[in-house]
């Protein structure tokens, strides 16, 4: 390479990656001593990681026993030839991109490699500064088959358009704080009960930050099975485990430049919470099975609906992994500490459920008559936002036209806000209001609790520990 452009092409000192300059892990193959000694200097003064092997035996072993973005090979090799190492790779990493390095300009092979779905080729000799700019396109390519993939799971989970709905001064609060800290680079954490709408508030504070442009990946760390959460998060390569037919990209990983949304990060496992704690300090990642960890860029934001503290007390969470992810808290206040947003509320999300209806063209007036707005603001929300969503989507199936009534809300949805108000009249607490309208709600489902649930607008696992919790204190 740069013995064929001495005169006009200097070594490049280490320089600080900018922002928008991404490090790649690079696997190196030609049997060519110098060429070795070259690439082995002048990568990692581009900001990357460079494995050098000196034949294809050796470049196939390299692969099959580390994960890499790139492979610089040469076609013409002893024992295995490039095209051997690139076949090799691409069956074992599909997502690795190769570059082929060649001396002999033979179009049968460039075919070949390209048929192997060969990135680019190259022929020597080439200039240093063309294998840097054909680096930066393989990274670009790889943030945005991330970006895809992110979108992608962003689209599957969408609930509407990520829009804060509410003028209570508790939510004037929560969107003066995501002003304040989204510019930043700290690690949130939101706390709220479930249903309050934690994820909208991680979209927000991703959606102003500079990392907008990147990839959003939200995972709910309590609706995965403990012996796939580090696959999930982390990735795993092919055959790591049973069942690990193809390697896969982590969220980490898929998040790389943007933001991480780990939501009810109070699930997580012991195990899982040292190894995470360990990425957030080093900024490295492993795929189960690979040997060798890997930077990532990643903001975090968290989110839990349980007392972090009492977890800690009681040696179910990682005293050093809350301190860690703990910088910055947004409290979300649940639904019932601001009836006057419920109107509003309810008003948006028949928007989304009766797009045809033109509610956002019509008034409030228009859509609700005075019965049902009461009836709304009379209820005391387990569910939150998730379970007043529930009970608009009832409504706009069972009513034939504007306006909505009380008659076009769920029967136990009144029977148990009539049932919260009676307690409420008595000095009830608003734990016993709760139970009680979930209490109510399970009557009407004759005990089933997966419907309950669902009319409730919270899920299974958290109506159990409801109920577990209200044994535990009457017991106490």
């Amino acid at each position: 390479m740069n013995r064929y452009n001495s005169k006009n092409q200097q070594p490049e000192k280490t320089a600080k990656k900018s922002p928008s300059q991404k490090s790649l892990k690079v696997m190196f193959a030609d049997d060519e001593i110098h060429l070795q000694e070259l690439i082995a200097a002048e990568l990692p003064r581009m900001g990357h990681s460079v494995t050098v092997c000196p034949d294809g035996s050796t470049a196939v072993a390299a692969v099959e026993k580390d994960t890499f973005d790139c492979i610089i090979v040469d076609l013409d090799m002893p024992g295995l030839n490039g095209i051997d190492v690139i076949r090799r790779t691409k069956e074992i990493s599909p997502t690795t991109e190769a570059i082929v390095l060649t001396g002999k300009g033979s179009t049968e092979t460039a075919i070949d490699a390209l048929r192997l779905g060969t990135f680019e080729y190259l022929q020597k000799p080439c200039k240093l500064i063309d294998l840097k700019s054909l680096l930066q396109r393989v990274a670009l390519r790889r943030d945005l088959n991330n970006k895809i993939y992110a979108l992608q799971l962003r689209l599957n989970r969408v609930e509407g358009e990520p829009t804060m709905i509410g003028n209570h001064r508790s939510m004037q609060r929560v969107k003066a704080l995501i002003q304040k800290v989204a510019p930043t680079g700290s690690t949130v954490m939101v706390i709220g009960e479930t249903g309050t709408g934690k994820e909208l508030v991680a979209r927000a504070v991703h959606d102003q930050s500079d990392r907008a442009d990147k990839p959003f990946v939200a995972i709910n760390c309590g609706a995965l099975p403990e012996n796939l959460i580090e696959s999930e998060l982390f990735g795993h390569r092919k055959g790591a485990f049973t069942g690990a037919d193809e390697q896969r990209q982590g969220l980490f990983e898929v998040a790389d430049g943007g933001t991480l949304f780990l939501d009810e990060i109070g699930e997580l496992p012991r195990s899982t919470q040292s190894t995470l704690l360990r990425v957030l300090e080093s900024g490295e990642i492993r795929r189960v099975g690979d040997n060798q960890p890997f930077k990532v860029d990643v903001r975090i934001v968290c989110a839990t609906h349980r007392d972090l503290n009492k977890m800690v007390a009681e040696g179910e969470f990682r005293q050093d992994l809350m301190y860690r992810i703990n910088t910055f808290e947004i409290h979300l206040p649940p639904l019932r500490d601001r009836i006057d947003d419920i109107a509003q509320l309810a008003h948006h999300l028949l928007g989304r459920h009766r797009p045809d209806s033109n509610p956002e063209n019509s008034t409030l007036e228009e859509v609700f008559d005075a019965s049902a707005i009461k009836l709304l603001q009379s209820h005391h929300w387990p569910g939150n936002i998730r379970e007043l969503a529930n009970v608009i989507e009832h409504a706009s199936i069972l009513c034939d036209g504007p306006p909505i009534s009380a008659a076009d809300l769920p029967q136990h949805f009144a029977s148990a806000t009539k049932s919260g108000i009676s307690m409420a009249a008595n000095g009830k607490s608003l734990r016993e209001i709760e139970m009680a309208t979930i209490h109510a709600t399970l009557e009407k489902c004759n005990g089933n609790k997966t419907a309950a649930a669902q009319q409730l607008g919270i899920s299974l696992k958290t109506l159990y520990n409801k109920l577990n919790s209200e044994v535990i204190n009457k017991a106490a």
